[in-house]
């Protein structure tokens, strides 16, 4: 068992957030019901969040069609979108996932976090979701606030030259088109979530083989069988 972990301290695993450690149509069904309170509230109507999520299972532009279908003289879509990305959100880790965190913690694996996205709103996610009880704030890579996104690389570059000695560097992600392309290159071992039905943006394989992951797993748990796989190769 010693030395079993001292193979898992020679490990460390960055995440995507974002439908990957939780279901992404949470954070905007919350983000629904905030706003939809607060124009009940304000305006005197019911059923307001039962019509959004109707215009967003058509596909039509929530924010547009409810001011359409409202006087709410005084809203915009700005301030229908400030409300969207600024609320506190109601979202929580799966059991699943949080067994996953817990024993990768408990393991002594560096666990990080590299996420396109708003600086407040995916901090509030952080937040919302506990995952500081699992990354250091060093590890914690936001897009906006880091000044670069996925795809350019920059942030991967960062932590491979903080850890890429002497560990192996795994990422898990769920978009192609953006998470293992530079993984990828700098030898990472990077590994997919399958999509369960609920993504909100569909998961399209037919990209470049650079970007494909070297592993599909069904679900997160999943992870810690890669681990082991990996600890005595």
């Amino acid at each position: 068992m010693i030395v079993k972990l001292s193979f898992m301290r020679d490990k460390v695993v960055f995440f995507d957030l974002d439908d990957t450690l939780y279901q992404e149509v949470d954070f905007l069904k919350s983000a629904y019901r905030d706003i939809a309170s607060f124009i009940e509230i304000n305006y005197h109507l019911q059923g307001i969040y039962a019509e959004m999520i109707g215009y967003w299972e058509a596909g039509k532009n929530v924010f547009e069609c409810l001011l359409a279908s409202h006087p709410l003289h005084d809203l915009t879509i700005k301030d229908l979108l400030l409300s969207y990305r600024t609320h506190i959100p109601k979202i929580a880790l799966n059991i699943e996932t949080k067994h996953t965190l817990d024993w990768l913690h408990a393991k002594g694996i560096r666990l990080g976090l590299i996420t396109d996205g708003r600086t407040l709103t995916q901090q509030n996610k952080i937040a919302s979701l506990g995952l500081k009880n699992y990354f250091e704030e060093q590890d914690i890579y936001i897009s906006e606030a880091f000044g670069s996104e996925k795809i350019e690389g920059k942030s991967f570059l960062d932590v491979q030259q903080r850890y890429g000695e002497g560990n192996t560097i795994f990422y898990v992600g769920d978009n192609p088109k953006k998470d293992f392309v530079w993984p990828n290159a700098l030898g990472w071992i990077t590994i997919c979530l399958l999509d369960d039905g609920q993504n909100i943006h569909s998961q399209q394989f037919n990209v470049g083989e650079s970007c494909l992951p070297q592993y599909k797993i069904h679900h997160i748990e999943d992870l810690c069988k890669l681990i082991d796989k990996n600890s005595f190769d």
